[in-house]
């Protein structure tokens, strides 16, 4: 099979994304609001229905809803002002100016968020029309065409639901968190350089910017599951995503004050070796165990496969097994050597105490838990924002969110991505 360019496979990986869909969707909803525009208004190039259809039709249906009306109403103040000062200065720097603070202004005050700026946008684009008093109310139909269309659209077509790019995110994250503690495994044998260990410290604290661009992701795929008639199981979706990430942002802070330890351990040990021999075989391996336990921690909470999912948990529950086995080692090995020589003790037993918190975040167990906590909650807070919705819910089904998950973990981690 000859070698395909690698421009053309990224054409072909972006144009099965979310991304992708999203660019065919916009464009579509923006050319039929023009042509619906044409058929309703004298005008001969109605360009604001597809501009409002373009602000409507946001990435996710639930932010088309919170944010498109917010969108109307900064394009329809910005044509009402248009119109109040067409009929009296015409378009020079100074009016310009005006407008502006005008707009700005007023869309401060009539409460259009973060659309501020599209209210002095639509003025100066309205102004800028030949005979604006006699077209500005057409410019304010074709703001209500153009939102009637986005709207539609996105209720006749389901936006694309951004699960996989966030579980790609994590398991990006959940890659990186690993590497490092593999770099951390190959560096406890022989001496570690202050150096070397302040770098890897360094490294372990800018994981806290990868987090932030993944819980920016995430925010994406949780509205994307909001109101989306494609997903059966939005709720549990959103909620184990959301617990995986917060479990492996507890880790990466372990990860940090692990790679401190150690920093603290090289500093005190210049020139010798940071551990013993044995210990350090111990360390290592369990450090790699640690590593191979993160990774399938995020397989587990983003595959969209079944048998994935029952691999990952495989591997998973191995990969800790294995970890209390050596961590109980290595706890043995490292006291044997504190008796004989108690210097630093404390930050051998801070290595140990890092370690169990992170097997102890990553446990099966206390993750069903947890989700059935937060599948709680959830259901506590819906009931009393509304009661009266709630009630009819349940006696439409037969059993409520929370009974539904109280099969074994791994079913609640497969269920959410049959609706993807």
């Amino acid at each position: 099979m000859p070698d395909v360019p690698e421009p053309v496979v990224k054409l072909v990986r972006w144009s099965t994304e979310p991304a992708a869909a999203q660019v065919v969707r916009s464009t579509a909803a923006a050319v039929i609001a023009y042509v619906v525009a044409l058929w309703l208004t004298p005008q001969p190039a109605p360009l604001t229905a597809p501009l409002t259809a373009l602000l409507v039709v946001q990435v996710t249906l639930y932010s088309t809803f919170t944010t498109g009306v917010r969108r109307v109403n900064s394009v329809v103040v910005g044509v009402l002002i248009a119109i109040g000062f067409s009929a009296g200065v015409g378009l020079t720097w100074w009016s310009l100016g005006l407008i502006i603070f005008t707009a700005l202004l007023v869309g401060r005050f009539v409460r259009v968020g973060e659309f501020e700026v599209e209210v002095a946008i639509s003025a100066m684009l309205v102004l800028g029309v030949a005979r604006v008093a006699n077209t500005a109310w057409d410019r304010i139909l074709e703001t209500l065409i153009g939102a009637a269309v986005g709207l539609l659209f996105n209720l006749l077509f389901a936006p694309p639901v951004w699960v996989q790019t966030a579980g790609g995110s994590i398991e990006e994250l959940s890659h990186r968190m690993a590497g490092l503690f593999r770099d951390m495994a190959g560096e406890v044998a022989g001496h570690l350089p202050v150096e070397r260990a302040a770098s890897r410290l360094h490294e372990a604290r800018r994981v806290d910017h990868d987090i932030v661009e993944v819980d920016a992701s995430l925010r994406q795929a949780e509205d994307s599951l909001r109101w989306n008639p494609r997903v059966r199981e939005g709720v549990l979706s959103r909620i184990v995503l959301r617990t995986g990430l917060d479990t492996l942002e507890i880790c990466a802070v372990v990860m940090r004050v692990l790679s401190r330890t150690l920093t603290d351990l090289a500093k005190a040990r210049t020139q010798e070796r940071l551990f013993p021999e044995d210990i350090a075989a111990a360390l290592e391996e369990l450090l790699n165990q640690v590593a191979n336990a993160i990774e399938s921690f995020a397989v587990l909470i983003t595959t969209q496969v079944a048998a994935s999912a029952e691999s990952a948990e495989e591997r998973l529950s191995q990969a800790l097994a294995d970890s209390a086995v050596i961590r109980d080692r290595t706890a043995d090995l490292l006291l044997h050597a504190v008796q004989q020589h108690p210097r630093q003790w404390q930050l051998h037993g801070a290595v140990l105490a890092e370690v169990d918190r992170i097997l102890d975040e990553l446990a099966v167990e206390k993750r069903s838990e947890r989700l059935v906590e937060e599948l709680d909650r959830y259901s506590s807070e819906a009931s009393q924002r509304h009661p009266r919705l709630q009630l009819i819910k349940r006696r439409l089904t037969k059993s409520t969110v929370v009974q539904r998950t109280s099969a074994p973990v791994r079913e609640a981690f497969r269920r959410p991505s049959r609706g993807d």
